[in-house]
């Protein structure tokens, strides 16, 4: 069998059918994007221990992630969920090999000067408000832990994905060559996290 006489959702109709080859075939369709998505984030796993193989064996288990969890009704094709499950894998072995174990969160998503990419950003004023700071929260009521949880419940993918690399120290640039996007649209993301976050610490305000 040769992949590139077959479409993947031929391939995974094979593969519900339990057929061994048709599983080879997809992991030989997808070798080039979980390569160069590796090739992508090794330059960010300097001094952290991490080989080269060890992204590719986590693209690889995103890719069969994929194919497992595959839902064809969806509007997003098998490739743009593929490409996701992969870099989602890579990415969280990439931050758990780099976080600091005592960075606040609050620090972790500050805002960056405008310097990045010669923008000016209009919104600072929503963070400098000690209400919601939120060190504060985690101090007062519940671990960090807890509050990453709610948090991600109301984060796309996407916007997940970049609240972790922030969150661990990556600047916009490294953000953005990591998920393969232009920096406006991370910072469009941490717009809307920001805004997501101030809207779970009022509700904790209003709680305590």
């Amino acid at each position: 069998m040769d992949y590139k006489n077959y479409n993947d959702y031929e391939i995974l109709s094979y593969i519900a059918e339990s057929n061994g080859e048709a599983m080879d075939l997809m992991f030989d369709k997808y070798q080039p994007l979980i390569q160069a998505t590796a090739n992508r984030m090794y330059c960010y796993c300097k001094n952290t221990g991490l080989e080269f193989n060890d992204l590719i064996q986590e693209g690889m288990l995103g890719l069969n992630l994929a194919i497992r969890t595959f839902e064809s009704d969806k509007e997003a094709s098998f490739y743009t969920y593929a490409k996701m499950c992969i870099e989602r894998k890579m990415i969280s072995l990439v931050v758990s090999t780099t976080r600091l174990k005592h960075k606040i969160l609050n620090e972790s998503i500050s805002i960056e000067s405008s310097d990045e990419y010669n923008e000016e950003y209009t919104n600072q004023k929503c963070l400098e408000d000690n209400s919601f700071n939120p060190e504060n929260v985690l101090l007062d009521s519940e671990t960090e832990e807890e509050l990453i949880n709610k948090i991600k419940e109301l984060l796309t993918d996407l916007e997940f994905q970049v609240f972790e690399l922030k969150r661990n120290g990556f600047n916009y640039k490294e953000i953005a060559e990591i998920l393969d996007k232009d920096q406006k649209s991370i910072d469009n993301a941490l717009q809307r996290i920001r805004i997501k976050m101030k809207e779970i610490l009022s509700v904790n305000d209003l709680k305590n």
